[in-house]
């Protein structure tokens, strides 16, 4: 096992794709689970801050330490097994999402969650229960995992399988491979019924291999992850459209949406995504077969199942129906092509932070998502609310879950300082809308006083009471979601 103790050596360990930034004494590179028990009992007896990092591509402090030591979980990085007949895969955390994708796609078999950031870890996608585009379908990483191997914050194992330790009412019981006992206080509060991230995911009788998902590695370090897999589609229709009103793109949006669900219709999407007129402007430069006077584009995908043409008729009139640009479709099934529009989408993201980081700030991203009945109230709100303070930004996302990225850009620390208290009224709004602070991202460092506005301060130390039950001594990722002192309530 590598221990790096000189700072010089682990800088690029102290911060995340967000630019986030931290400190910590020293850096431990374990490469099997029995050295990451030996670390956590150490640690633990000592109490000792730890902080567990893999791939660093998250964008909310929470793979940045504060202080203590951090675990770094990249030479856990072997594909334990895969059983093409059965369709899963068991894989350590520090499995590349595109190394996993790539392999699989090679057998035939299929991991529908598609975070943007394919060099992002399995074991971070787990911990932030990530989602991505094809969520309007498949749902989030939660759906796919299997079983987990746990390390709790104390050196001891527990092993999580779906389907056989279930909650009862909100009392759990854990038993770790030494036949120890635990019992679990699951928070008794409300989920908003949206794409949702943000907190302990807690419902009455639950399975308990999720309340690990999405607890972004406050609750113990996951040494092993089984995935479950499907068939590879055969064939994909991919189409980016164009629109000269907002209100148009969201009527289509709306409709195709619902004739995705519905049995009458062949349109059946996987994903529905989104860029603003903003978004478009800049992308202009590298993609010059932009329409002219477009407001928005929308990407959708489709799987096909021997019904291309009639899913495809039925798509054309939905844009004949609310004037999309007819002339100028870009369409594709063949894989290089899809590819393209799959890198027209995603260079939105690369152009801001590109924008930001040559101003030498931070990119202000919201992570919201509401009910879709209040989306085009949100969407009016936060876009007024930001051009109101004269500020530059441009919005991108998940618009088939109503979960869109508002991306203020400001130009100067003063401008940065309006972001950070605009982006707290979002939150707020699409709170009171029924919606969500965080989507995908998670809470980490970042946005812990969003969660305490969103769920109070009675909600927030439920969440404290079941980290205490399971990290006695307070070591591991604290500050991850709320503020450590609602421990020392508990």
């Amino acid at each position: 096992m590598i221990v790096k103790i000189d700072k010089s050596e682990f800088e690029n360990y102290l911060c995340d794709a967000a630019n986030i930034k931290g400190n910590c004494e020293k850096v431990f590179f374990p490469e099997n689970k029995s050295e990451i028990v030996e670390i956590l009992k150490n640690a633990n007896e000592q109490k000792l801050q730890v902080t567990v990092s893999s791939a660093r591509t998250g964008l909310t402090g929470g793979s940045v330490p504060e202080s203590g030591i951090l675990i770094s979980l990249e030479k856990l990085n072997k594909i334990i097994s895969l059983d093409e007949e059965n369709k899963f895969i068991i894989v350590e955390p520090g499995v590349l999402l595109s190394d996993l994708q790539k392999l699989v796609e090679s057998k035939n078999l299929f991991y529908p969650p598609d975070p943007t950031e394919t060099n992002s870890s399995i074991g971070g996608n787990v911990a932030t229960n990530a989602s991505g585009a094809r969520t309007f379908k498949y749902g989030s990483t939660r759906n796919f995992v299997e079983e987990l191997e746990i390390i709790l914050p104390n050196g001891e194992e527990i092993n999580l399988k779906r389907g056989e330790n279930f909650v009862n009412e909100f009392c759990g019981i854990i038993y770790t491979n030494e036949n120890k006992m635990i019992e679990v206080p699951i928070p008794n509060y409300e989920m908003p019924n949206v794409k949702h991230a943000a907190g302990y995911f807690a419902h009455k009788n639950m399975d308990l291999i999720d309340l690990f998902i999405g607890s972004e590695g406050t609750l113990g370090i996951i040494t092993s992850i089984k995935l479950k897999l499907i068939d590879l589609p055969k064939q994909i229709l991919s189409m980016i459209i164009f629109f000269e009103s907002d209100e148009n793109t969201f009527s289509f949006v709306s409709e195709i949406k619902q004739k995705s669900f519905d049995y009458n219709y062949k349109i059946k999407l996987r994903e529905i995504e989104f860029l603003d007129e903003f978004s478009l402007k800049l992308l202009k430069g590298d993609f010059a077969n932009i329409s002219e006077n477009s407001k928005s584009a929308i990407w959708i995908e489709q799987e096909l199942n021997n019904d291309e043409d009639e899913a495809l008729e039925e798509i054309t009139e939905l844009i004949t129906k609310y004037d999309g640009n007819l002339e100028n479709i870009w369409f594709a099934i063949d894989e290089n092509e899809r590819n393209k529009m799959k890198l027209f989408r995603h260079s939105i993201a690369l152009k801001v932070n590109d924008i930001i980081s040559q101003r030498g700030l931070k990119k202000v991203g919201t992570d919201n998502a509401v009910p879709d009945d209040k989306f085009i109230e949100f969407y009016k709100y936060t876009c007024n609310l930001i051009k109101n303070n004269n500020l530059e930004y441009v919005v991108y996302g998940h618009l088939g879950n109503s979960h869109l990225h508002f991306n203020m850009l400001p130009k100067t620390i003063k401008e940065l300082e309006l972001c950070r208290n605009l982006y707290r009224d979002i939150c707020n709004y699409s709170v009171k809308l029924g919606g969500t602070i965080s989507a995908e991202h998670g809470i980490g460092k970042y946005k812990r006083d969003f969660l305490l506005d969103m769920f109070g301060e009675v909600n927030i130390l439920q969440m404290a009471k079941l980290k205490k039950t399971l990290d006695s001594n307070l070591i591991l990722n604290l500050n991850n979601m709320f503020d450590k002192k609602f421990l020392t309530q508990v």
